[in-house]
């Protein structure tokens, strides 16, 4: 009776296995397919990262500017369902040294890149011994003065020159592209983790069709709005629900 118990989930499981491992292929075939058509890979890191998948397991390779990128391709692709584990093979080679005059123009733009309501594509950015210069158009002083915001935000900027021009208000503004749920939530965790105020913080951040929820816990309403505020200002972002608990 023992033999044929076992000869039966032996056949059991050998029926069952093609099916499991189409299953899995398919999977891994999706994973790779969101990383690659994700709005990180394609446009901010320019698919310099490659994507290889194997029962869940990410394998990333390729090279990327700095470890800001590098920590982006690996946080985008575990936010993608059927993730179980990132092997990050991403190697880190530099066109500029940091701090340099190129790698803060390059920042600068990888910033306009992912931020809302400015516009990298009707921007240029030059940048002399520290001081930023921005030519080309807005479609509003409020976008003018927020690009110059951020541009100053990169480490090593003395100052800012911001010389953008207003455009008349019947240009329209052009439609962005749709942003994929996995670059926004990759986003706001770095905006979160890269700002003073809040990189100590621990937040739970998920996005679904561009709409986020934030949990956690914060040490006063001020700081939960500032938590709300940057997340509203990723590209992509519909709106924001802030769930965090304020201590008492």
């Amino acid at each position: 009776m023992k033999t044929k118990t076992i000869a039966v989930l032996l056949a059991l499981t050998l029926t069952a296995s093609p099916l499991a491992l189409f299953a899995s292929s398919a999977t891994d075939r999706k994973i790779e397919a969101a990383a690659e058509a994700s709005y990180n890979y394609r446009t901010v890191l320019e698919n310099n990262v490659k994507v290889k998948v194997k029962d869940g397991i990410v394998t990333l390779t390729g090279v990327v500017q700095d470890k800001d990128d590098r920590a982006l391709a690996v946080d985008t692709v575990e936010n993608l369902p059927g993730v179980t584990a990132v092997r990050n093979e991403i190697t880190i080679k530099s066109d500029y040294p940091e701090r340099s005059d190129k790698w803060m123009a390059l920042k600068i733009r990888s910033r306009l890149l992912v931020k809302s309501n400015v516009s990298v594509a009707t921007t240029t950015v030059a940048v002399d011994d520290g001081v930023v210069t921005l030519t080309g158009t807005a479609e509003n002083i409020a976008q003018k003065e927020l690009t110059a915001i951020y541009a100053k935000d990169i480490e090593g900027v003395k100052s800012v020159r911001n010389e953008l021009l207003v455009r008349p208000s019947d240009v329209g503004a052009t439609i962005g592209e749709k942003i994929d749920d996995a670059s926004i939530t990759t986003q706001v965790k770095y905006a979160l983790l890269s700002h003073k105020a809040t990189s100590a913080l621990h937040t739970k951040v998920t996005t679904i069709d561009g709409v986020i929820t934030i949990t956690g816990e914060a040490a006063s309403d001020a700081e939960k709005s500032l938590v709300t505020k940057l997340a509203q200002d990723v590209r992509g972002t519909k709106s924001v629900t802030n769930a965090m608990t304020v201590k008492s």
